[in-house]
C-alpha cells in the first residue's frame, strides 16, 4: 500500500514543488492552511504530515497537536524557514519527529520521511502488540462467570494497583500464571516487563543463577558475566511459578530482595537496587511446608501478603460450557476449521467430569476434539469412557467383535435370571441391573445411538431394547 502524505504551506509554489516530488512514491494530498488541513485529516488517515511552521492563521504547531490528538498518529515533520533553534524544539517537544529549513533538500526530505514511516509503523505495532496482550491477560481473558471465578477476579482488581507482593495457590492447570499476568497487566507495571520463572524446572544451581544471574568466573563454565531475571524484571513484574520447590539457599537469598530490595548476582558482592514485584505461585500448601520444616517461615510471611486462591474446575462447574466454547473456538481458528458444536448430552457429562488436570486439560480434550474432528456436531459417543464414569473399553468390551455385545449381555440376563430365585442377602454388593445398563449402553455407543443396530449387537429384539430403554430413560437415546 503507497504510503500517504499531507502536505501543509500556504506558499502555492512550495506545495506544488513537494507533490510534484513526491508524488511518484506516495499519496499525496495538500492543505493551504490548518484549517483545511483539519478537514483533510478529519476525512483520511496519513502516515506523515509534512508542515510549515508559520502560516497565516493557525501555526505549524497546532497542525502539530491536532495530528497528534488523533486516534491514529501520524508521525508530523515541521518545515521552517527562520531555522531557530527555538522553533525546532518547540517543534520537537509538541512531537514532531523532526525538522528541515527552507529551501527544502529534497533527499534530505526522503530520508527524513523514510524514517517517519519505520517509527510510526513501530509504534503502531507496539500498540497492537499491548492491546493483544491487554485483551489476552486481562480480566476479560479469565473465562468464567461463577462466584468463586469472581472471587478471585475481585481481588486481583483490588491488588493490582498495589505494590504488594502476591501469592497464588492452587492445583495444577487451575490457570495461576494467567492470574499473575492478570495483575501484571491491571497494575502501573503493565507497559515494563513480566518475567516467568519455573522454579521446578531447573536444579538448584541453575535456579539461583537464573533468577539473580553471576558474574564472571563465578563457578566452572561462567565465562561471562549472566543478567538474571529479577534485572530483566526491573520496574515490572516477576512471577516465580512452583516457589514451594526452591532449596534452602535460595529462599534466603529471595528473602533478603524482600527485605532490601536489592540482589547480589551468583559469585558477586555487590547490591543491585532494583524495582520489581513479585507474584508468587504454587500448587502445594505453603502453610504445611513451613510446619514440616522445608519452607521458611520468614520468607512465607512476606510472600504472603496478598493470597489468591485458585478454586479447582470441579468447583466451578457453572463455567464449563464457557470453557469449551472459547477453546473450541481457539483451536478451530488455529487450524483454520468451524468449531464444532456441543451437543447437549455431551455438555451434561464434560460438565459433570471432575476435570483432574483442571482447565489444562479441559484445553487438551478441546484440541483432540478440533483435530479429529469427526463431524460438525459433538456428541456424547464421541466422548471417552472417562467422561461418562466409565472404566476404559478393553479387547473384549466394545472395542472388540460385535459377538461379544451379545454373549456378554446373554451373561448378564441368564445371571439376572438366577438372582431372581435367591436370597437378597446371597446377591453381595454387585448390581446386574447396572451391568445390563452398561452393557447397553456399550451397544448403543457402538452403534452410534441406532436402536436397530444396538439390538441386533445385543441379539434382542428392538421390542425389548426399548423396553429396557423405557426402564432407564436417562440414557436418553434417540435414532441417529
Amino acid at each position: 500500500m503507497v504510503p500517504s502524505v499531507l502536505i501543509v504551506d500556504d506558499e502555492k509554489h512550495t506545495r506544488d514543488g513537494l507533490r510534484q516530488a513526491l508524488e511518484e512514491n506516495y499519496d499525496v494530498s495538500v492543505a493551504a492552511n490548518a484549517d483545511e488541513a483539519f478537514n483533510l485529516m478529519a476525512a483520511q488517515d496519513y502516515e506523515v504530515i509534512l508542515t510549515d511552521l508559520r502560516m497565516p492563521g493557525k501555526s505549524g504547531l497546532k497542525v502539530i497537536d491536532k495530528a497528534l490528538a488523533l486516534p491514529t498518529k501520524p508521525a508530523v515533520i515541521m518545515m521552517t524557514a527562520y531555522g531557530s533553534i527555538d522553533s525546532a524544539v518547540e517543534a520537537m517537544k509538541r512531537g514532531a519527529v523532526d525538522f528541515l529549513t527552507k529551501p527544502v533538500n529534497l533527499e534530505r526530505l526522503e530520508v527524513l520521511i523514510q524514517r517517519a514511516l519505520k517509527t510510526r509503523t513501530l509504534e503502531v505495532e507496539v500498540k497492537q502488540l499491548h492491546e493483544r496482550l491487554d485483551e489476552k491477560f486481562s480480566f476479560e481473558g479469565i473465562v468464567g462467570h461463577s462466584p468463586k471465578l469472581k472471587e478471585v477476579i475481585d481481588r486481583v482488581k483490588l491488588v493490582a494497583q498495589s505494590k504488594a507482593t502476591v501469592l497464588i495457590e492452587g492445583e495444577s492447570g487451575t490457570g495461576k500464571e494467567l492470574v499473575a499476568q492478570a495483575v501484571h497487566q491491571s497494575s502501573p507495571r503493565a507497559r515494563a516487563p513480566f518475567i516467568a520463572v519455573h522454579c521446578a524446572a531447573l536444579s538448584e544451581n541453575l535456579l539461583e543463577s537464573e533468577i539473580f544471574g553471576h558474574e564472571r568466573g563465578a563457578f566452572t563454565g561462567a565465562i561471562e558475566r549472566r543478567v538474571g531475571r529479577f534485572e530483566s524484571a526491573d520496574g515490572g513484574t516477576l512471577f516465580l511459578d512452583e516457589i514451594g520447590e526452591i532449596s534452602a539457599s535460595t529462599q534466603v537469598k529471595l528473602l533478603r530482595f524482600l527485605e532490601t530490595k536489592a540482589i547480589e548476582r551468583v559469585g558477586g558482592n555487590k547490591p543491585l537496587e532494583l524495582d520489581v514485584r513479585l507474584v508468587a505461585a504454587t500448587n502445594r500448601t505453603l502453610d504445611r511446608l513451613v510446619r514440616e520444616g522445608k519452607f521458611r517461615e520468614d520468607l512465607f510471611f512476606r510472600l504472603n501478603v496478598v493470597r489468591i486462591t485458585m478454586p479447582p474446575l470441579r468447583e466451578r462447574t457453572e463455567d464449563v460450557p464457557l470453557l469449551l466454547a472459547h477453546y473450541l473456538k481457539y483451536f478451530a481458528k488455529e487450524n483454520g476449521v468451524e468449531p464444532p458444536s456441543v451437543e447437549p448430552g455431551a455438555l451434561r457429562y464434560l460438565s459433570s467430569y471432575a476435570w483432574p488436570g483442571n482447565i489444562r486439560e479441559l484445553r487438551n480434550f478441546c484440541e483432540n476434539a478440533v483435530v479429529l474432528r469427526r463431524g460438525d456436531k459433538l456428541t456424547e459417543y464421541d466422548l471417552e469412557p472417562k467422561f461418562r464414569g466409565e472404566t476404559p473399553a478393553t479387547p473384549d468390551s466394545v472395542g472388540g467383535h460385535d459377538g461379544d455385545v451379545t454373549s456378554r449381555f446373554t451373561a448378564t440376563t441368564d445371571q439376572s435370571n438366577a438372582l431372581a430365585h435367591r436370597p437378597s442377602s446371597q446377591t453381595g454388593s454387585l448390581s446386574v441391573a447396572d451391568n445390563e445398563k452398561r452393557l447397553l449402553r456399550e451397544a448403543l455407543i457402538k452403534a452410534r445411538g441406532n436402536r436397530t443396530d444396538a439390538a441386533k449387537l445385543m441379539g434382542v429384539s428392538r421390542r425389548t431394547l426399548h423396553r429396557k430403554l423405557a426402564q432407564w430413560p436417562e440414557l436418553d437415546v434417540v435414532d441417529k
